[in-house]
């Protein structure tokens, strides 16, 4: 068991795909890396009802409507932007936004290191919003510039659940060898037997 966390690396990114999604259950593509990890921020989203009764809090009840996240990267490829915020890439090799992009769902997957064991996770769906753009000149030293997307992690539904995130650690038998090795090249369901 982990005292401490620390550290972000091996950043992919799962596209949805639409046309082989099964009554609220995504399938993905195989996820892509992106390389460059720099920071990832993750709060949830969800509200808290408190019912009181004879003069004290009598009931709690919470709600999950996922995460708001900003993932930042040293830099973010024009083939990522392409794919997550629906850009088009020309002939001539030019990101071009248009208003009338569309963003695309995707399964966010990354590693964060431990004192002991490495942690991996998934956010399964996915949506991002337009990055600032931000640069600035050079002074005596240079400071390398990053890109944060803006993303919501929204549940899916698996087997009559609705699901945010998964994590997965290796344990100490090493019976979820399978799952923690194919992490990072398939979207893991909770369950899900491994080839």
């Amino acid at each position: 068991m982990n005292k401490v966390k620390f550290g972000l690396k091996n950043v992919h990114i799962a596209m949805i795909d639409e046309q082989t999604s099964v009554e609220g259950t995504p399938a993905w593509d195989t996820p892509i890396a992106i390389k460059g990890a720099v920071n990832i921020s993750v709060s949830p989203e969800g509200d808290s009802t408190e019912f009181y009764a004879d003069n004290t809090k009598y009931y709690t009840t919470t709600t999950n409507n996922g995460y708001t996240g900003d993932l930042e990267m040293a830099d973010l490829p024009a083939s990522i932007l392409e794919k997550v915020l629906g850009m088009t890439i020309d002939s001539n090799n030019m990101l071009v936004e248009s208003a009338d992009d569309v963003a695309k769902e995707f399964a966010l997957i990354f590693e964060v290191d431990g004192d002991e064991r490495n942690r991996r996770a998934v956010f399964y769906r996915c949506k991002a919003t337009r990055p600032n753009v931000e640069s600035s000149t050079k002074e005596s030293s240079v400071n390398p510039q990053t890109d944060t997307l803006n993303f919501e992690a929204l549940p899916i539904l698996n087997d009559g659940k609705r699901i945010v995130k998964g994590t997965i650690e290796l344990d100490d038998t090493g019976t979820n060898q399978a799952a923690y090795d194919a992490f990072l090249t398939q979207v893991i369901l909770p369950g899900a037997t491994i080839a």
